[in-house]
């Protein structure tokens, strides 16, 4: 009597993690790829940043300079760090090379899932340098705090990672809309956020805009974690914004590629 043959059930944790080591691979062999994205952030810091102490201190932040100002270009690192990587996807949509992991055993959701989570280890390395190249000027993180804002700062990649990913299936076909899409809202989310200037003495409408930001929470609350305030309220609010994020760009991106493949 002949028994049929089953198709062996896959691993959703172990497919990821395959799709993710993929991914991490041309990073790895090319680290300085994770430098090159420093440029921008550290040239804010060291040009921009002395010119914005006198406006931080006339705005009555209680707080150094340094110390207001490094968290806030640590998230801006995540943004546009992870902002464009859907274009690594897009390239691979129009090569066909995605097409070529669609037809592999891996289940469909580890696809994105493995992209998604793959923002988080080249963000971090990139966090930890920025943080140390500011010590010899001044900035003095609290440890604990430093380890918490590191962890929010990649939920908050994989989130806008996601978000990217997602945007790039959308448009598979329409390359210029993502890149149309991906400056349009990312330079008004960064400017209402406060990463780069206090927005206290802003005008109405501004602050505003700027409380409905998820942004605006997560540099909030890696400021107060920088400076060792663990179990301030704006720390809690800024994991309730970066996990959101995550979890809205996992679950767009998810839909996107299911209907992409139907």
């Amino acid at each position: 009597m002949s028994t049929e043959t089953r198709p062996q059930r896959r691993n959703m944790a172990t497919d990821t993690l395959i799709v993710m080591t993929r991914e991490l691979r041309p990073v790895i062999s090319d680290p300085f790829s994770i430098v090159f994205g420093l440029v921008q952030p550290l040239f804010f810091l060291l040009l921009f940043g002395p010119l914005v102490a006198g406006t931080i201190e006339d705005s009555g932040v209680q707080t150094s300079p340094w110390a207001w100002f490094v968290p806030g270009i640590l998230v801006m690192t995540s943004l546009f760090g992870t902002a464009g990587t859907g274009s690594n996807l897009l390239f691979d949509l129009q090569s066909g090379a995605h097409e070529r992991l669609l037809v592999t055993p891996l289940t469909r959701p580890s696809l994105f899932v493995g992209r998604a989570l793959k923002e988080f280890a080249p963000l971090l390395a990139q966090a930890v340098i920025i943080i140390v190249v500011m010590v010899p000027f001044g900035f003095r993180p609290h440890l604990g705090g430093a380890v918490l804002g590191l962890l929010l700062l990649g939920v908050l990649g994989v989130g806008i990672g996601s978000l990217s990913y997602a945007l790039a299936i959308a448009v598979r076909d329409q390359d210029w809309v993502f890149w149309t899409v991906h400056q349009t809202i990312l330079f008004p989310l960064m400017i209402l956020s406060g990463m780069l200037l206090p927005l206290e003495n802003g005008p109405t409408w501004m602050r505003l805009l700027a409380n409905i930001n998820p942004l605006t929470h997560v540099v909030e609350a890696e400021r107060a974690l920088f400076a060792g305030d663990i179990a301030a309220t704006s720390v809690v609010f800024g994991f309730l914004a970066a996990t959101a994020t995550a979890a809205l760009g996992l679950i767009l991106g998810l839909r996107s590629l299911k209907t992409s493949t139907n």
